[in-house]
């Protein structure tokens, strides 16, 4: 990982960005122009990229007030398990602190056995669970939150 950085989410990522977004999600994939939307929304929405002359993945976060709200995180599906989600996370994890956030929350596919356990290691904790929440499939989301700022 020598050249990979964070940088802002630009336009003209949304092709590579939406790729990975269908690769990971499938059915439950945002739409190019969802994505579209997101970046208009900023300085609310902040949304970067992990970037190795090629996009490697994203993330993106809603900043409103002291909760932060994890939109979206994902890494090429042929590229997990390299470190490359953690960096994103702990990104997220930092600029929320520097928006001033109390508290991070997200909501994550309770089969996401990989994605869950990476957010337990940093902390987050499940705080409700919305059954049958994804379509098709019936699969239960889980809210966790973790609490940053301050003595974090």
């Amino acid at each position: 990982m020598t050249g990979t950085q964070t940088r802002p989410m630009r336009w003209q990522d949304l092709p590579a960005v939406h790729r990975i977004e269908v690769d990971s999600f499938e059915q439950d994939a945002w739409s190019l122009g969802s994505f579209w939307g997101e970046l208009a929304a900023r300085p609310r929405r902040d949304y970067v990229v992990l970037d190795d002359e090629s996009v490697l993945g994203y993330a993106g976060l809603d900043l409103a007030g002291e909760t932060a709200d994890v939109m979206t995180i994902a890494v090429d599906p042929q590229l997990r398990g390299q470190g490359h989600g953690v960096i994103l996370l702990e990104w997220l994890l930092h600029r929320a602190v520097l928006a001033g956030a109390r508290q991070v929350m997200l909501e994550v596919r309770a089969d996401n056995e990989a994605a869950i356990g990476l957010y337990a290691r940093y902390g987050f904790a499940e705080v409700h669970r919305r059954r049958g929440y994804y379509q098709p499939g019936g699969v239960d989301a889980l809210i966790m939150r973790k609490e940053v700022g301050g003595d974090d």
